[in-house]
């Protein structure tokens, strides 16, 4: 996420830090970086006119703390900055109406919407134990209409039955009277899009708004089109007057244009982000997280939800028993592996830690995805009382594991000796009281 801006302000921070003092010269040199910075990363030219200028007032204005290096000094000032240009803090949804409430999604198509919807829908479901209703107006796309209807059913939120020969309207008012009949507490709609702003589109849009008048009209549009992104925004906003925005395939954007840009031009919120394919790739969005990643200091409040979302604790307490006794197995290794699969990508999570973002960069290259492939098929192929102890695997179950893997010989030989080595690291941490329960303790999410 963010990786060329990143990348950016490290090299910039690194020359500052070489300096005794902030002076007036260097942070001239310093604020050009920045200005490239931004721009290289697609952001909107007003947005970083303004942000390089009120970097420079802080930076000017203010002394040098003796407890600070002018690098710690210049970071705080370019961290609140990046803050303030995505909303300063979390915009929650305001579901506080009498229900249904309406939400109405909009936006381009190919931006994600029909996916966000669901993925909208998961998450009033899970995490604020809401029963909400899904409905699509998109009468043009082919299969629009039974992709939501899929989506539906995989994350168990209904779908309002339609088809492309109804009038959008009248399906828009199907909705509305099942969404009350049924008891539903929330109405997703999700709307057609086109390739760009056009009238036709714009026109039918207003008239749902006009027949369904949602408590909240959200713009779905994708982090990879920059500051086009922003420009789309602001089309959108002063027809229908947004409420917020979903910024979708966040973890793909290396720039950053789109997030950067958008409160600025629409001043309508970024209220959430998809930061994957999975259904449950979306978040609430934190301009003081994404600011924190942005510049390399992690984002250990995401990682530590994360975790509590996903992480069994009693799993935890069974692992840490187990690394205690020394009796931790293949089995337990594989079923590690398949924790951090489910709380989203290796190096995703990796950048969420401080001071791990080098390494970050690295971890879902191809390479790395082709060795765990590799793990998952060789740890496939063993027995179940091989994966439960690992020290009766000899030579000929070495060669059978190898051959059901599509591996060699050595490929098997090799893991098995990384696996010893994990093996012997996690049960020295746990001798040090650092184990996983210890962990999620130190995360706060234990008693």
């Amino acid at each position: 996420m963010f990786e060329a801006l990143s990348q950016r302000f490290e090299a910039l921070f690194k020359r500052l830090s070489g300096h005794g003092r902030i002076t007036e010269r260097n942070i001239e040199d310093a604020l050009r970086e920045v200005r490239l910075a931004l721009l290289e990363a697609d952001v909107n030219l007003k947005v970083v006119r303004d942000f390089v200028e009120h970097v420079r007032q802080k930076a000017l204005g203010q002394k040098v703390l003796d407890s600070l290096t002018p690098e710690q000094h210049f970071i705080k000032f370019v961290y609140d900055e990046l803050r303030q240009a995505m909303g300063g803090q979390a915009h929650p949804l305001d579901l506080k109406f009498k229900p249904p409430v309406k939400l109405l999604l909009a936006g381009l198509q190919g931006s994600g919407k029909t996916t966000s919807a669901a993925k909208l829908a998961r998450w009033l479901k899970l995490e604020m134990g809401r029963h909400p209703i899904l409905a699509s107006t998109d009468v043009y796309r082919p299969a629009a209409i039974e992709q939501l209807r899929v989506l539906g059913a995989q994350i168990g939120v209904p779908v309002l039955d339609a088809n492309e020969q109804e009038d959008p309207l009248e399906i828009a008012s199907r909705a509305l009277a099942q969404a009350e009949k049924g008891g539903h507490d929330v109405l997703i709609l999700d709307t057609a899009g086109r390739l760009q702003i056009d009238e036709e589109m714009m026109e039918e849009l207003a008239k749902l708004k006009a027949l369904v008048q949602p408590h909240h009209v959200l713009l779905v549009v994708d982090a990879m089109t920059g500051q086009k992104a922003a420009n789309v925004a602001k089309g959108f906003h002063e027809r229908l007057n947004l409420s917020g925005v979903v910024l979708t395939k966040l973890d793909s954007d290396a720039r950053g244009g789109a997030a950067l840009s958008i409160r600025y031009v629409t001043g309508a919120p970024i209220l959430f982000a998809a930061i994957g394919e999975k259904l449950e790739a979306f978040e609430v969005f934190h301009p003081d997280r994404i600011a924190s990643r942005i510049l390399g200091m992690g984002d250990v409040l995401t990682l530590i939800e994360r975790v509590q979302r996903d992480y069994d604790l009693a799993q935890a307490k069974q692992l840490e028993r187990k690394l205690r006794k020394n009796e931790f197995t293949i089995e337990d290794f594989a079923a590690q592996l398949e924790a951090i699969n489910k709380m989203g990508s290796l190096g995703e999570l990796l950048g969420m830690i401080p001071g791990l973002r080098k390494l970050a960069e690295h971890a879902d290259s191809p390479q790395a995805q082709r060795e765990l492939v590799r793990i998952k098929a060789i740890i496939d192929s063993m027995t179940v009382q091989e994966r439960r102890n690992h020290l009766i695997i000899n030579g000929s179950r070495r060669a059978r594991i190898a051959a059901g893997a599509g591996v060699s010989v050595s490929d098997v030989n090799r893991f098995l000796k990384q696996f010893e080595q994990t093996r012997k690291m996690m049960k020295k941490i746990a001798k040090m009281g650092g184990s996983s329960r210890g962990f999620i303790r130190g995360l706060g999410l234990g008693g």
